[in-house]
């Protein structure tokens, strides 16, 4: 796939066939959009791409409100890559973007320099100043500028728009399993292992402390089932919180313990991938040392049954 960075000078030689959004989670609403893109591009000739922004409208629009990420960009991009899009262009999304009046959007970036054959866009998509760049205005731009337009509907789980703010509201919730069904795959949490206190290890249990990026959303306080790994995904269990028994800062923290592992591997400075399966139970504050190993005793059997039944039952995580 091909990545363009910047709108500033970037011009594409072949017509595309351009799916246009914010695209933070690649939820199955979006694969829709990208999934009508890619099947248009092969109907006309043209080339499956993807507009989308770095950074994200609303950490520029709004920044104190901004919510955290549930895709950075390299895992939107890597998504898109997967889903079968060739060209990517990654707009830097600044306060001049976000002044320029749609029309003009589209008739200078869209399809002056980006040479559009069709749009698909998601029926709630708005861009341009004011917000006035709707699928209506895109519609109404059609015919003089030539280029097609295809409006995705919005996709129901359950009754339920998914959307990427319902997805944050389930995983801030803990509510990891839910979530997954709006994103079509579990909610992945990855970055550097670094040191931690060594504590894990005293008990028994050693664990990987993962320092993810900063703009990343971290699931709601608790003991998951999960699967982690630097190229390959095996079983494990995460803690996210404060660490009650032991901690007074109030810093919370992402540990995660491998399940089973036969020998010991030095995660310390290494990339490490974690996707949430399910919530275990809360975090917990105990009495000792003592209690909260029969309590990982207890947490590591339960994520065990659970995985175990998973992989039987042929889903994918």
């Amino acid at each position: 796939m091909r990545v363009l960075r910047g709108l500033v000078g970037v011009k594409t030689r072949r017509p595309l066939c351009l799916a246009m959004g914010v695209f933070d989670g690649v939820h199955v609403g979006h694969q829709a959009i990208v999934a009508e893109a890619v099947r248009i591009a092969a109907v006309t000739g043209s080339v499956p791409a993807v507009l989308t922004f770095d950074p994200p409208p609303d950490s520029v629009l709004s920044p104190e409100g901004a919510p955290p990420l549930l895709t950075t960009t390299e895992e939107k991009l890597s998504l898109m890559r997967a889903a079968g899009i060739r060209v990517a262009v990654v707009a830097e999304f600044d306060r001049g973007v976000a002044e320029t009046p749609a029309e003009e959007f589209v008739r200078r970036v869209l399809v002056g320099q980006l040479k559009v054959r069709c749009l698909v866009v998601g029926e709630g998509w708005r861009f341009g100043a004011g917000g006035r760049g709707t699928s209506s205005l895109l519609e109404q731009m059609a015919e003089d500028a030539g280029y097609g337009v295809s409006v995705v509907p919005s996709v129901l789980l359950k009754g339920r728009k998914v959307s990427s703010t319902r997805i944050r509201s389930l995983l801030l919730r803990g509510r990891v399993s839910e979530a997954a069904e709006g994103l079509g795959r579990a909610y992945r949490l990855g970055g550097e292992v670094v040191s931690g206190a060594g504590r894990g290890r005293q008990l028994g249990y050693p664990t990987a402390n993962l320092a993810p990026p900063p703009e990343k959303l971290v699931p709601g306080d608790g003991i998951y089932a999960c699967e982690a790994g630097v190229r390959r995904l095996r079983p494990a269990v995460a803690s996210i919180g404060v660490r009650p028994t032991f901690e007074a800062d109030g810093r919370r923290r992402v540990e995660v313990h491998l399940l089973d592992q036969r020998r010991r591997v030095d995660l310390l400075g290494r990339s490490l991938r974690v996707d949430f399966v399910e919530r275990l139970r809360g975090e917990r504050r105990f009495r000792n040392a003592e209690a909260l190993v029969k309590a990982m005793d207890k947490d590591c059997a339960q994520a065990r049954r659970l995985l175990s039944a998973l992989h039987d039952s042929g889903d994918v995580l």
